[in-house]
């Protein structure tokens, strides 16, 4: 049986944040509304762009649906010039193709956008499973959708590794019954990586491989 390793997208393969609060702030000058810092969104994200603008509109919670609008029009509209794979992604991603691993993606970023994201960035890795939010499935930290990964790809759950930087990925792949892989180059540090289960810290992307050894 192939060895698996899922990744989560934002904060983890790539480096995003400076978009999405450029596009969001811009979307809240347009409704006269509060912007935030680079930072604060960092807290922000993770939960998709329901929760995102429910953390940015706050007492503002009548022009949610306004704000979703104006917020995926800028955002999908961009080329997102700023968004890169961080530092080492790229040769990890070489070494796991060397050592014949399945490579999956599953976001809370919406599904067309995360396909989009790794058809281009990472067009020349064979991500098999690629997955982001969509109506007909909950959205992580809820288990079933790395669930439904593994059976795709014929794996255990037990087996597989799930990499990413938030709370919300630790939480998916212990209740995925997944060996958790907490990373802090990402959008959040190494106290809430651990607090919700994180099995492994690592501080840069090829840590990774000593893990998977």
């Amino acid at each position: 049986m192939k060895k698996t390793v899922i990744f989560d997208l934002d904060g983890t393969l790539l480096d995003s944040i400076y978009d999405i609060a450029i596009c969001m702030n811009e979307a809240l000058k347009k409704l006269n509304l509060k912007t935030y810092s680079v930072d604060e969104y960092k807290y922000f994200v993770g939960y998709g762009v329901d929760e995102l603008v429910l953390n940015v509109l706050r007492d503002n919670l009548d022009l949610k649906d306004t704000l979703i609008k104006e917020f995926k029009d800028i955002y999908d509209g961009n080329l997102h010039k700023n968004t890169k794979p961080y530092d080492g992604i790229f040769e990890l991603l070489d070494e796991l193709v060397k050592r014949d691993y399945n490579l999956a993606v599953l976001s809370n970023k919406p599904d067309l956008m995360t396909k989009e994201y790794v058809k281009t960035i990472f067009k020349d890795y064979p991500f098999i499973e690629v997955h982001g939010q969509k109506t007909d499935t909950p959205k992580k930290p809820s288990p079933i959708a790395a669930i439904k990964i593994a059976e795709a790809l014929n794996t255990t759950c037990s087996d597989i590794f799930f990499v990413g930087d938030t709370k919300v990925d630790m939480q998916t792949a212990k209740s995925a019954n997944m060996k958790a892989i907490g990373v802090l180059w990402g959008f959040r540090d190494e106290k809430e990586l651990k607090e919700f289960g994180a099995d492994f810290i690592v501080k840069s992307p090829l840590d990774i491989l000593n893990i998977l050894k």
